[in-house]
């Protein structure tokens, strides 16, 4: 019998019981809820909802105890005896931001491999906000409502501030709700780049004078690829490009764009600098520092004009998602709005001149007029 199933158990005889207190488990920890007055010091003067936590762990044994706190304070709620005093303690009163985060950590990782793919996704998405808080403090609505306030209104940084502080709170049992504040952020409000020529990106790969970053320069133009992605590449199949599995979106097949380009930049002489990182993360960054000091485009700018260039040959944006590694509804909002007059005018002028085009009927013998 899983543990839901036994903590579903145990809520259902709690309900027939009238007991209005119920069992949770957030990570591995159990919690009771129910409507409680408001806590010491609190700025609330009614009753609401909220959370207690027991500091035992889900499983038959603790949820045997949870049972039988629960009707301890049902019965103190219906006698209007509950304080909050004996239950303080092993709350989140006693525990510091910085321990919540510890075991947040730790919860995560019970849930996937630790790996590289795994620890640069906790890195970006949750670490990045996480370590703002004020980690010896105690964890509190206060708090996060600060820490996330602090960051600029309706950016991707404050909707992933909102997101990873907003997943603490609800492990940690806390009832703020930070989705209100994460904005209207939207790639779609993104101003978008004058983006480079293809012609300047060529141009920008013989600039640089060292030959294995030229070479991650060359892949990345040529395939699109994130700047951590070169290192994780199978060559056996050039040109087509392989995308291991140890990247951001999983293994993956990837079609030159030019594939002129291939020849000209000799990618298929594999040469790629020799450098280290412990995540994704710190490859990318390494990359991202070379270009700036070599003067040349960013990587996310060769990887968006590969987007741009597909959609000027006409590939389907199904194909150029999944070539790229993430959905169809992330490649939309990003890339269509990218699309300047030139794009336009190039992709029109590309159908117009196809031999193959619907031709337009012109006028019949059969039809005379007075003109």
């Amino acid at each position: 019998m899983t543990i839901d199933t036994r903590i579903s158990q145990a809520n259902g005889r709690l309900k027939s019981a009238k007991v209005g207190v119920k069992i949770e488990a957030i990570g591995d920890r159990l919690y009771l809820r129910a409507t409680l007055p408001p806590k010491p010091n609190s700025l609330k003067h009614e009753a609401y909802q909220q959370r207690i936590a027991l500091g035992v762990r889900a499983n038959p044994v603790g949820i045997k105890e949870a049972e039988a706190e629960a009707r301890k304070i049902g019965a103190l709620l219906d006698c209007r005896e509950f304080e909050w005093s004996g239950y303080l303690n092993e709350t989140s009163e006693a525990m510091t931001a910085g321990d919540w985060v510890s075991r947040f950590e730790a919860d995560y990782f019970t849930r996937r491999e630790r790996n590289s793919k795994s620890q640069s996704t906790w890195r970006k998405n949750y670490w990045e906000a996480l370590q703002r808080l004020p980690m010896d403090a105690p964890l509190t609505d206060e708090v996060l409502y600060k820490t996330v306030t602090s960051t600029t209104p309706d950016t991707r940084t404050r909707q992933v501030y909102c997101m990873a502080l907003g997943a603490l709170a609800r492990f940690a049992g806390l009832e703020i709700n930070l989705r209100k504040y994460s904005g209207t952020y939207s790639p779609k409000k993104v101003t978008p780049r004058d983006l480079p020529s293809d012609q300047e990106i060529v141009d920008g790969f013989f600039k640089i004078t060292n030959r294995q970053w030229r070479y991650v320069y060359g892949l990345m133009a040529v395939y699109g690829l994130r700047n951590h992605e070169v290192f994780h590449l199978d060559f056996s199949t050039l040109p087509i490009l392989q995308v291991l599995e140890e990247t951001k979106t999983g293994r993956r097949r990837v079609w030159a764009c030019f594939p002129e380009w291939v020849g000209l930049f000799d990618l298929a002489n594999v040469e790629l600098p020799n450098i280290t990182g412990k995540t994704n993360s710190d490859l990318g960054s390494k990359v991202s520092r070379y270009f700036k000091s070599a003067g040349v485009f960013t990587p996310y700018t060769l990887r968006h004009c590969w987007a741009v260039r597909t959609l000027e040959f006409g590939l389907p944006v199904e194909l150029a998602a999944m070539q790229m590694g993430h959905s169809v509804q992330v490649h939309t909002d990003i890339y269509h709005h990218w699309i300047s007059d030139r794009h336009h005018q190039r992709a029109y002028d590309a159908i117009m001149s196809r031999t193959d085009r619907p031709q337009a009927p012109m006028r019949s013998p059969e039809c005379s007029t007075g003109i």
